[in-house]
């Protein structure tokens, strides 16, 4: 076995190598410091992001897997993220979590991690901090929950919020009945049932090849998670005597083998800017552009909530993504590869569909076209991305006139005003909701319809914002907006009863307005502005070195790696 990392700290009868075993030994035997690998597993478990709870249990399988394999394993609980509880958004802190870990991964004697994530941002924050340090890693999602019901409906975690929600206020639900499906909606242990972040993120992981190929999309409950974790605590330790490190097996390949997984699933406008950040963290030439002219010609072959029917249950059972990315192998870099060091094509000769319903076959699609579409124009000048798959085909080429909000307060505040001058063909927009102006990139594009459209029977608006959307909502939101509002973007020149002209198929955003009119104008002073202009902490280290949109809102000194070397020595 090579000489490993950790032996740095334990190797040697001087004073610091005394320490650092001494401490370490509250349980440890003696043969923990013969060279054998430790592992750290690195755990988000936490009671305050529900969808990753159940961590604990399943590190404890890593731990056997490790152990069995001739490691030691070693809990390191890092930087926790819940979607549902955070505010005033996770965003906000997907850089914080991923320095934080990176930091702590380098700073320990550990020669290779497991990387336990489930809810949106942890494992794009995972995967950030371990292309950055570059230990031998391997990603274990933690896994969808069950589908849960409601007298007799299957419920979609996210989507279905979004829906019920709606048609109170269109006044077609009770409140009543609403509030009685809340107990009902979260069956199990687990992120969300839909194709949200979280189980975008699982299989876009699995799709890079950083996870144990087959195992993204396994629910939370289902006992073959703890088989697959297990595994993974043995594959970690054949990473480590490999030398299999993520700037080893990923390559531009891998990102476009994600992208064109992004698009057969109908996953999250999300994971662009978090593919984004993690190859810029390993010097990847991966743009926004490639979203587009990689994945816009590709086929929507899953049926799942938001764009179709089905929830991941469903899709599990159905043959999960190894047969969704067969349907489509022949778009796949088939040099690309995985933790195992084996190309990922290599697994999909057996991979098979058992419900055509969930997943299509090529042949029979859901969509043609539905990978993310990138947009450009004089709102948009270095770009915006929509979903074509969740949007109504009828406003993919639109011209409506602007009613523009300020921040989301101004949204909430107006929306439902029955004096506020809206109709169904106009433009929602709402901006200082970008990087910078929120600040941290809340998921608020996808905005409530008014009320009084919605009474109307209106389902469906243009909607234009420069901060995100869940991966569980639907609409022809375009977002992401770049340079956003509080960047100096043309977004804050906008005014209300500007037209404003979409046209999704010639890749364009555009204000009907002459290039000197828009440099005439001041920009809205609401919408330009970090909100509350943070002067201290982690808010004012964001907002000044925080990068735009289009390239991943990474942090500008945190792009690109560091390794995993430490040179000094404090004892």
């Amino acid at each position: 076995m090579p000489i490993q990392r950790s032996s740095q700290w334990y190797s040697g009868t001087d004073r610091n190598a005394y320490i650092h075993r001494a401490w370490m030994r509250r349980g440890l035997p003696g043969h923990a410091f013969d060279g054998r690998p430790h592992i750290a597993i690195a755990n988000t478990a936490s009671d305050l992001t529900p969808c990753n709870a159940h961590l604990n249990e399943v590190a404890e399988s890593v731990k056997q897997g490790v152990y069995e394999a001739g490691g030691i394993p070693l809990n390191l609980p890092v930087v926790s993220l819940g979607e549902t509880n955070v505010r005033p958004t996770a965003m906000l802190w997907r850089n914080m979590a991923a320095m934080a870990t990176e930091e702590m991964l380098r700073a320990n004697p550990v020669d290779g991690v497991v990387l336990l994530g489930g809810c949106d941002k942890t494992i794009p924050a995972l995967l950030m901090a371990a292309a950055s340090v570059d230990l031998p890693a391997v990603v274990l999602p933690g896994g969808p929950m069950l589908s849960g019901t409601f007298r007799g409906v299957p419920l979609g975690c996210g989507t279905d919020v979004w829906r019920l929600s709606e048609e109170v206020r269109a006044g077609t639900l009770s409140q009543e009945d609403f509030l009685s499906s809340e107990s009902s909606m979260i069956r199990s242990r687990g992120h969300c049932n839909t194709m949200g972040t979280a189980s975008t993120m699982a299989l876009v992981a699995e799709a890079l090849g950083t996870t144990l190929p087959g195992v993204a999309g396994t629910p939370a409950a289902d006992s073959r998670l703890l088989q697959a974790a297990h595994e993974a605590g043995g594959l970690v330790i054949s990473m480590v005597r490999d030398g299999r490190r993520p700037s080893e097996f990923l390559s531009r390949g891998s990102f476009l083998n994600a992208i064109v997984a992004l698009a057969a699933i109908g996953g999250s406008t999300n994971a662009v800017i978090h593919l984004l950040a993690i190859a810029g963290r390993l010097g990847i030439p991966l743009i926004q552009d490639d979203f587009d002219s990689v994945g816009a010609s590709v086929p929507l072959l899953v049926d799942l909530q938001p764009s179709g029917r089905f929830l991941m249950e469903d899709f599990h059972r159905a043959g999960g993504l190894l047969a969704v990315l067969r349907e489509v192998v022949d778009l796949l870099d088939p040099t690309a590869l995985t933790v195992t060091g084996r190309p990922l094509v290599e697994y999909l000769d057996d991979a098979q569909i058992w419900d055509p319903e969930v997943i299509r076959s090529r042949s029979d699609p859901l969509q043609p076209h539905a990978g993310i579409a990138v947009l450009y124009g004089s709102l948009a000048p270095t770009g915006a991305v929509i979903k074509p798959a969740a949007a109504s085909e009828h406003l993919l080429r639109h011209r409506g006139r602007a009613v523009v909000f300020d921040s989301i307060e101004d949204f909430h505040a107006r929306i439902d005003d029955p004096d506020l001058d809206v109709d169904a063909d106009s433009v929602l927009v709402l901006r200082g909701c970008g990087p910078k102006g929120y600040p941290g990139m809340p998921e608020v594009a996808n905005m409530p319809l008014p009320r009084k459209l919605l009474e109307q029977g209106v389902r469906d608006m243009v909607r234009i914002c420069d901060g995100r959307m869940s991966g569980t909502a639907y609409g022809t939101v375009v977002l992401h907006v770049s340079p956003e509002a509080a960047a100096g973007g043309p977004l804050g020149l906008v005014r209300s009863g500007d037209y404003v002209i979409l046209d999704v198929p010639a890749r364009r955003l555009d204000i009907d307005a002459t290039q000197e009119d828009l440099a005439s104008r001041s920009p809205a002073e609401a919408a330009t502005r970090a909100f509350a202009n943070p002067s201290r902490g982690w808010e004012s280290l964001y907002v000044s070195t925080v990068q735009q949109a289009n390239t991943g809102a990474d942090l500008n000194f945190l792009v690109g790696a560091s390794g995993d070397q430490v040179a000094r020595e404090s004892h």
